[in-house]
């Protein structure tokens, strides 16, 4: 799948990307609000400043993507191999990160970022 298929398929309100191949795909700023991408290969991807929000990203592999600034609140990043991805700035707020592979992957500045005020319930440990 290219980008331009992907970007096109999306803007006719498809959401199921799941294990598509893109491998490298320059989607930098890219609206991806809700898109399913479980199980497809995002490597080196340049992902930068793209909106992720409530993505599915379980199982994908985002090894060496630059998530820089990458909005990523409450997506599914369960069992997602980050190794080496850049989510330096990304908004991580709700985002499921566990069993990731986050092994020298770049999280600095990496936080949950309020847009508004919003009442956290306080989870039981």
């Amino acid at each position: 799948m290219t980008v331009e298929e992907l970007l096109a398929a999306y803007a006719a309100r498809e959401r199921n990307f799941s294990g598509a191949d893109l491998r490298g795909a320059n989607l930098e700023k890219a609206d991806l609000f809700g898109a399913n991408f479980s199980g497809a290969n995002l490597s080196e991807a340049r992902l930068g400043y793209a909106d992720l929000r409530s993505a599915d990203l379980e199982g994908a592999n985002l090894s060496g993507a630059d998530l820089r600034g990458a909005k990523l609140t409450r997506a599914d990043l369960f069992r997602a191999n980050l190794m080496e991805a850049i989510l330096s700035g990304a908004d991580i707020l709700y985002a499921d990160l566990r069993r990731a592979d986050l092994r020298r992957a770049d999280l600095s500045r990496a936080e949950p970022t309020l847009e508004e005020p919003t009442f956290v319930e306080p989870t039981l440990a």
